[in-house]
């Protein structure tokens, strides 16, 4: 087998139902009960205006050369309608991995929930005012090369995260995090209940409500000190 050049068909799929469920609460909240260490970098961030405040779906993961996108070709033929792509970049800027055409075929014929780019891509002018997601981390007219290596349906690290084949993906205006299936039941029972208080939470910031005394209970607990005078220098 090529080890680099191989092109995986199958996945490990997660439940859709969590999926749908998942789509429903933000990003962030989600990310907070898993210890906020499951966000992409900021470097990738949303360059289209999709009417969604957020998508999620299962991972099709594209390993590629830095600057080369004959694997992210390859991945177009064989993603499956409502998959989320992955693409895997060397954390390369200097080269665009996509643009129109490419991406009105992933997402008019093939029907992709959205794609994420650890690279840039070209034609913003028209591509971000699509609805549909785009994440990636600029913009430049320099196109790629289309050599290969590169691999389809592998483990890849995209914006400081690893992502398996098949991993939940959840996108909405924040960014983008990585969810594993096996653990998905039980952050979206924790996600709930923590959307829930939060909301309470804003509620309480609007109407005056809001109880801010774990602020002082914490900074005494850390050994901060309180000193009403002016800073000397």
């Amino acid at each position: 087998m090529p080890v680099g050049k191989r092109i995986y068909l199958k996945r490990n799929m997660p439940d859709p139902e969590l999926m749908r469920q998942f789509a429903e609460l933000p990003a962030s909240n989600v990310a907070d009960c898993m210890e906020r260490s499951c966000a992409m970098n900021p470097r990738i961030r949303l360059v289209s205006n999709p009417p969604q405040s957020g998508v999620c779906g299962p991972a099709f993961t594209v390993k590629c050369r830095a600057g080369d996108n004959l694997a992210l070709h390859a991945a177009l033929t064989f993603c499956q309608e409502g998959d989320i792509l992955i693409v895997s970049n060397e954390e390369d800027t200097t080269r665009a991995l996509t643009g129109e055409v490419m991406l009105s075929f992933l997402f008019y014929t093939k029907k992709v929930a959205a794609i994420v780019i650890d690279g840039p891509i070209r034609d913003i002018e028209s591509v971000s005012k699509w609805p549909y997601p785009i994440y990636c981390t600029g913009t430049t007219p320099g196109g790629p090369y289309k050599e290969g290596p590169g691999e389809v349906n592998v483990p890849v690290a995209c914006g400081g995260i690893s992502v398996n084949p098949g991993d939940i993906i959840l996108a909405d205006h924040d960014g983008v995090i990585v969810i594993p299936p096996k653990d998905a039941p039980t952050i979206l029972e924790a996600a709930k209940k923590f959307h829930e208080a939060d909301e309470k939470k804003s509620a309480a910031g609007k109407n005056g409500t809001a109880n801010r005394e774990w602020v002082l209970t914490a900074l005494e607990k850390k050994g901060f000190e309180i000193i009403d005078d002016v800073y000397e220098a």
